[in-house]
């Protein structure tokens, strides 16, 4: 075994880069989690979160919610920009909203306003479903409810009343016809709206969604609509209720230039508008602060090539200076920062089922004197010494003998046992070609790939579909590593594969400092004991985005919290669907299913095929699938 240590592990699997102070690892070689950051060194071992979960019966796969972290993210985000608006001089303050679309889950929603009360945090609510939970969960503080989305009457209304309720609500237009309805409504209740105008900035940013922002946004208002909006609003005698001037780039922006080019933009807008007499006060930068994924602090869009401190400075220094240019005063800075505030306080783990090795075991190989020709010149090239000189002939050759074999065997003219003797032959000298070409300062283009073909197959007890929608979708890229034998070396180089019977189910991707790797290093397993994969950085849009591929369902949820000693919390969970839940959610009546099943078995009585007893533990077994885990239990 390779020499091996804690701190190869950390360099292997990048955790420092993009692990924020949250995970680390400790010296028994185990993921710890640390939830206030830079803060006092309090840690949770993931192991003992599992032992605990082993303890009250809870089965992989398991998603962690750490509320520690989700407070100490909010606080972050004050922290810098208070900094930032103290350094700068800038006299306008900063006020956060979290868009409940990116994480809507009732426990997360109601623990994070909890954090958000003393901060002075709002929510933001995209649908009028949103608006709904937001307005029962909306903290007892002074910070600003921004309804963005779409709007029916009924939205408009129950935004309105929210007004009555002391809720700093704002109502943001986002299609032109919108303000005839606020107006109209806001009359008809007699409640002074607050009114913002999202803007369809011509700005644009790099990344999966960049084509949130520019001319063809479908969001938003270009300037001659926003111009319309005005007039609109000043007929009406309303002019006075537009106050806030909102846009919204795109998620996950990893380049920081290309937030200063929108803030520049935006700024002259917001500046316009108050000399057109509106009163404004508030400039709302929507969403876009990226997380780093992969922890390379570049412009790469799994990443971001700016820390907080540097966007906090950013949006302050801007706007600051093209208030102080136009004149205006410096209006109060909104962000709608989900995807940083929630992604690092979820984390999934699931325990490997199996692996299947592309490699042979063999040392040897008994090849019958009746034997093809190319089964023996296969097995020459094994027993050939393979160095860098002559890896690429007998790379070739390998291939050709394979391929022939293969043509041989559908015209009948091999026997099964020679073309599966054959490809075994194969991969063994693939395997030898991959740790000489390994050393070498120059592979040929040949060899692309060569590593990755040769790769194991993990098999994860989870559905990508269901808690990695995005690694499916879009190839988000999320960290990915074993949470226990890090002190051990991890020599199998392995490619992950879910239970669901599709080929899309896998994970082929991983982050990377300098590129992306089509491989992830892992343990051989060992007999009789579980092996342990956490995915870490979850928390934004995994849960609302996954979806029921092969009837799969919500995975158990546990949540975590640091006790004032210091020591582990289970402080809630959630049980995950049951097979009855996911039948359920697709139109099926579990209790008909039952009856209909007892039928079934009846009949097979009546023709003798099973016995009654038989017939009882049969019913048995269906009646425990049904209210069973619907991710393999063992």
């Amino acid at each position: 075994m390779e020499k091996w240590s804690v701190e190869k592990s950390h360099e292997l699997y990048g955790v420092r880069h993009w692990g924020a102070g949250y995970f680390n690892i400790s010296e028994e070689g185990n993921v710890v989690v640390r939830p206030n950051a830079n803060g006092p060194e309090e840690e949770i071992s993931l192991m003992d979160v599992v032992a605990g979960l082993n303890q009250r019966g809870l089965a992989m796969p398991v998603l962690l919610r750490f509320g520690d972290i989700l407070n100490t993210q909010l606080k972050s985000f004050h922290k810098s920009f208070k900094k930032a608006i103290a350094t700068a001089g800038y006299r306008g303050v900063y006020k956060g909203v979290y868009p409940i679309k990116v994480n809507q889950q009732q426990q997360v929603i109601e623990e994070l306003t909890e954090f958000c009360a003393p901060l002075g945090h709002g929510l933001e609510a995209g649908s009028k479903p949103e608006l709904i939970a937001a307005l029962t969960y909306f903290p007892d503080n002074d910070g600003y409810l921004i309804c963005n989305g779409y709007k029916d009457e009924e939205f408009i209304d129950l935004a309105l009343y929210a007004r009555r309720l002391e809720i700093n609500t704002v109502l943001v237009v986002e299609t032109p016809n919108e303000i005839d309805l606020i107006i109209k409504r806001s009359k008809d209740l007699s409640i002074k709206p607050s009114i913002g105008l999202r803007v369809k900035l011509s700005s644009k940013a790099g990344g999966h969604w960049q084509e949130s922002g520019g001319d063809y946004s479908v969001f938003g208002l270009n300037t001659a609509q926003i111009i319309d909006v005005v007039n609109k609003l000043r007929n009406a005698g309303m002019l006075d209720c537009l106050h806030l001037l909102h846009y919204h780039l795109g998620s996950q922006l990893p380049a920081i230039q290309h937030i200063r080019n929108s803030l520049v933009e935006a700024g002259r807008i917001y500046a316009g508008l108050v000399r057109e007499g509106a009163p404004m006060g508030i400039l709302d930068i929507g969403g876009g602060l990226a997380v780093d994924y992969d922890g390379s602090h570049t412009n790469f869009s799994s990443s971001r090539n700016y820390t907080l401190d540097e966007y906090s400075s950013d949006v302050v220094e801007v706007v600051m200076q093209i208030m102080d240019e136009e004149g205006v005063e410096h209006p109060t800075l909104v962000n709608e920062s989900g995807r940083a505030t929630v992604a690092y306080h979820s984390v999934l783990l699931f325990n490997i089922l199996d692996t299947s090795r592309m490699d042979s075991e063999k040392v040897s190989f008994d090849i019958p004197e009746s034997a093809h020709d190319h089964v023996r010149n296969m097995h020459e090239l094994v027993k050939t010494t393979i160095t860098e000189k002559n890896c690429q002939e007998v790379y070739h050759d390998a291939i050709y003998y394979r391929d022939d074999v293969r043509q041989l065997f559908r015209h009948g003219n091999i026997s099964l046992r020679e073309r599966a003797l054959v490809e075994e032959m194969f991969w063994q000298v693939m395997n030898h070609i991959a740790r000489t070409i390994r050393h070498m300062k120059y592979v040929p283009d040949d060899f692309d790939g060569l590593h990755a073909a040769l790769a194991d197959t993990y098999y994860a007890n989870f559905s990508v579909f269901q808690s990695l929608p995005d690694s499916w979708a879009i190839d988000q890229l999320f960290p990915i590593m074993p949470i226990h034998r890090l002190n051990e070396a991890p020599v199998r180089e392995a490619v992950l594969s879910d239970i669901t019977c599709d080929c899309d189910g896998k994970i082929d991707r991983f982050i990377d400092l300098k590129d992306v790797k089509r491989t992830l290093k892992l343990h051989p397993l060992k007999v009789d004991e579980e092996y342990y994969v956490g995915v870490f950085l979850v928390g934004a849009y995994q849960e609302t985005l996954g979806d029921l591929h092969n009837l799969f369902g919500d995975t158990n949820v546990v949540n975590i919290r640091m006790g004032e000693n210091g020591e582990l919390e289970f402080e809630s969970e959630i049980q995950g669907d049951s097979v009855a839940d996911v039948l359920s959610y697709v139109e099926y009546e579990p209790k008909e299913m039952i009856e209909l099943f007892k039928k079934k078995a009846e009949r097979a009585v009546r023709k003798k095929t099973i016995t009654p007893e038989e017939r009882r533990k049969l019913v048995e077994v269906y009646q425990a699938g049904l209210q069973g885990y619907t991710y393999l239990e063992r």
